[in-house]
């Protein structure tokens, strides 16, 4: 007999307003370990919220989110510092302070969350850097370097303390399909070597199609999800067109 793995997130009954608007409300769902796992849907039905549900930036107005069977939303201030640094986060500009170089951004996670003599810290940020294809970048300045390269930056600092979760926000946001194809590859192979559970937020069909494991759509009049599932498998199974349309646009075909 098969065992199952506990989930490596849980998002049960998750409802959110701003004021008197209700953005998210019933949205339940888990995501596998070491799962590329993809939250699509067109503007404004809620991705980037959910996102910061997720990872705490926003509290639920009603539901929970819980890491590896334990509550997050609901966790003590200690606990959920502890359970924050268990993931990474990659904003979709990159959210690169703009005043300290590649090595001090890498650096910040490290010295905030551990008590690391500085020249392991420089080794570590050394290392980062050159995972995600940046090395003998470490002096340079955010702006001295290209916008898929701040992506790359972005990402090796989410990875600076070895997170078992790392969320992209639209990754592939201002990236030329080149350079966007490249970001896809890096993704993987951090989830191939590492174990690390991806969660992503994306409107890029080529992405999903090309690395989701699973995606679920959020749809904006039903303030939840109307698919789940295998991209391939929910483009050609779902009844809903919203679903059909969104994930056979631009050329790209299912299956």
């Amino acid at each position: 007999m098969t065992i199952e793995a506990k989930p490596a997130i849980e998002v049960k009954d998750l409802a959110f307003s701003y004021e008197e608007s209700v953005i998210l409300d019933g949205v339940s769902f888990s995501v596998r370990p070491a799962e590329i796992f993809f939250i699509i849907g067109g503007s404004g039905c809620g991705k980037t919220t959910l996102l910061r549900n997720l990872v705490g930036l926003e509290r639920p107005t009603r539901g929970e989110v819980l890491f590896d069977g334990k509550s997050f939303t609901h966790a003590d201030a200690n606990s959920r510092k502890e359970m924050l640094k268990t993931f990474g986060m990659l904003f979709q500009s990159g959210a690169l302070w703009t005043s300290l170089t590649l090595s001090q951004n890498i650096a910040l996670p490290l010295e905030e969350y551990t008590r690391l003599p500085a020249d392991e810290i420089r080794n570590i940020t050394a290392f980062k850097l050159a995972q995600v294809g940046l090395a003998g970048f470490e002096e340079h300045y955010p702006s001295e370097i290209s916008g898929g390269m701040r992506k790359r930056a972005g990402l090796a600092r989410a990875l600076a303390l070895d997170p078992r979760i790392v969320f992209f926000d639209e990754p592939s946001a201002g990236l030329d399909p080149v350079t966007a194809r490249n970001l896809d590859e890096l993704i993987v192979q951090i989830r191939d070597t590492f174990g690390t559970t991806i969660v992503v937020v994306s409107h890029d069909v080529d992405s999903i199609f090309g690395i989701a494991d699973r995606v679920i759509m959020l749809d904006r009049s039903k303030k939840g999800i109307i698919a789940e599932g295998k991209p391939s498998e929910v483009a050609v199974d779902s009844a809903n067109p919203k679903v059909v349309e969104f994930l056979t646009r631009r050329g790209v075909k299912a299956g």
